[in-house]
């Protein structure tokens, strides 16, 4: 077995990227946005978490999460995350699949990849490139033309705030004007 080690930084700012399981599409039905919506807010009251930027496609969602200046335990985050959904709210799903003998050892369903991918952001920079990305992710994926379209996504809460233009992504560029994220 490899001997992964995620980086464990106080207050710090990752990228997520989490993965259901075999990639099946499940994420933007009503139900599982509702769960997952729910088990972030369980979450966030015993572990808090802010989340920067956030966007929710079929059979994955991307994220930037920053944690408090005391706490560097992401996984865990996740973890309950993933279990609360998959507990509260897998049958109503009706997501139907084999689990493999090797996730039943350990007592996995169905619902999501065992592991997720996270990217410690390391300056501004990085999170703007980062934002850009998330926000950029269903166009990308062909469910929209423009970023704005993708209702899943904060993006609309970007726009809102002035950081990004109205148009932003829908002429194919993602590059925001200087000085935006100095606010």
């Amino acid at each position: 077995m490899p001997n992964y080690r995620r980086p464990h930084v106080s207050g710090g700012t990752y990228f997520i990227t989490q993965v259901t399981y075999q990639r099946n599409a499940w994420l933007c039905s009503g139900i599982a946005r509702k769960a997952l919506r729910e088990a972030i807010e369980k979450v966030r009251k015993k572990y808090f978490f802010s989340i920067d930027a956030f966007v929710l496609l079929p059979d994955h969602f991307h994220c930037l999460w920053t944690l408090p200046p005391d706490d560097s335990d992401l996984s865990v985050r996740l973890r309950l995350i993933k279990t609360y959904v998959t507990k509260h709210y897998g049958q109503e799903l009706g997501v139907n699949g084999e689990v493999s003998r090797s996730r039943q050892k350990r007592g996995e369903k169905h619902l999501w990849q065992r592991r997720f991918w996270e990217h410690l952001i390391r300056d501004e920079r990085d999170f703007i490139q980062h934002c850009d990305y998330i926000h950029d992710n269903p166009v990308r994926h062909g469910f929209c033309k423009n970023p704005q379209d993708w209702q899943y996504s904060s993006i609309h809460r970007f726009i809102a705030l002035g950081i990004y233009p109205q148009d932003w992504g829908s002429d194919g560029t993602s590059e925001k004007p200087q000085g935006s994220w100095d606010d």
